[in-house]
């Protein structure tokens, strides 16, 4: 398969990257399996191919590609994810997510942007929730100056990006910022979107955890604002 190499526009040279690559795509590709392709493209709205990898098959791979190499930087992190999305099977994009959520403390807030362009490129619920609690949030709740660009995200017109600022604080439990969160939620209750009305109710329940108080209170002020399925959601686990 051919990979991206580095000194392509817009993705930084990394030796580090280099060398994932070459044993991620070999990994993989070695290990695919076309019956499970099928069916797996089909369950994601064929929203990209699929080499067929289950979870636990294509984690026990990743283990492989990164034993003994270093802890990248941010040019390195950049470089992989850049990369990783060039490739077309979703596996190779899973990889990417996975790499920096485990590496995302090597990252600065110069790194959103990347975030960003990985939400708008081949969307979807998969790579897209996982990068916003786990990419962006940890960002964000390391340098509160991106709250700025968390309250331009929600008003985004992509709906990805929208979703992702609802759920940037979705890890964050007694650190959420409870009127962000809340503020965030009104600005799109009128969304007619399925994927932004499940995502606030989902905010909602998961800070309910936390403080279900706080969101019975907020939703007997402003439930009708709200979808039925955002309300559902929000109140599944702590009830009316």
């Amino acid at each position: 398969m051919s990979v991206t190499r580095a000194g392509t526009a817009g993705v930084p040279h990394s030796a580090l990257a280099d060398t994932l690559l070459d044993r991620l795509t070999a990994t993989y590709s070695a290990a695919a399996d076309p019956a499970r392709a099928a069916p797996m493209r089909a369950y994601m709205k064929d929203v990209a191919p699929f080499l067929g990898l289950t979870t636990p098959v294509r984690r026990a791979l990743s283990r492989t590609v990164v034993e003994g190499t270093p802890r990248p930087d941010e040019n390195d992190c950049t470089a992989v994810a850049l990369r990783c999305w060039r490739l077309p099977e979703r596996e190779y994009h899973y990889f990417a997510v996975d790499y920096l959520r485990r590496h995302v403390s090597r990252c600065s807030s110069r790194f959103l942007p990347v975030a960003r362009q990985l939400v708008t490129t081949v969307s979807w619920w998969d790579t897209v929730d996982l990068i916003a609690a786990h990419v962006a949030g940890p960002l964000v709740a390391a340098d509160p100056a991106l709250k700025a660009e968390m309250d331009a995200w929600i008003v985004d017109d992509d709906l990805w990006v929208a979703r992702a600022a609802l759920l940037h604080q979705l890890r964050y439990k007694d650190h959420t910022d409870t009127e962000r969160l809340f503020s965030y939620c009104l600005r799109q209750s009128g969304h007619p979107d399925f994927f932004i009305r499940k995502a606030i109710g989902w905010c909602l329940r998961e800070y309910a955890k936390t403080d279900p108080d706080a969101v019975r209170g907020f939703l007997a002020r402003e439930r009708g604002r709200f979808a039925p399925l955002s309300v559902r959601e929000a109140l599944k686990n702590i009830g009316p």
